[in-house]
């Protein structure tokens, strides 16, 4: 009886990357922008976008260390506080992410959308968390 296995973990790439930067925009207006994340393994894998913890310090927020979340910062010009999650899609300020979970099998990818809306005068600045568990 022969046996045998093969030990692989999760690898994962996201393009671009962060920040994603929508620049100066006409207040009213929408931009789009795509984020790529690729599966670059052997195993199939899940994925969830949100928002860091209420709690989070500014610099564990901007802290990336290996075995955690992957950060996608989102910056633009206006101000505006408020958020939602629904299966779909992520309201986080002015930004809108979709999809925000699914699954990717193995050489896959998956293109995120984040949307714009300018509609207040000022900056936003906003941080999401790609979270791929088991990685």
């Amino acid at each position: 009886l022969k046996v045998s296995a093969k030990a692989v973990y999760s690898k994962y790439s996201i393009e671009p990357a962060s920040p994603i930067n929508f620049g100066a925009m006409i207040k009213g207006t929408k931009k789009s922008q795509i984020v790529v994340l690729e599966n670059k393994g052997m195993l199939h894998f899940k994925f969830c976008i949100r928002q860091p913890p209420e709690d989070a310090s500014a610099s564990e927020r901007k802290s990336s260390k290996e075995g955690e979340s992957a950060p996608l910062a989102a910056r633009l010009s206006t101000a505006r506080k408020s958020s939602s999650f629904t299966q779909s899609h992520l309201n986080l300020g002015m930004f809108t992410v979709s999809p925000c979970s699914g699954s990717i099998g193995p050489w896959g990818q998956q293109k995120i959308t984040v949307d714009c809306f300018a509609g207040q005068e000022g900056k936003c600045e906003e941080q999401l968390y790609i979270d791929i568990p088991g990685r």
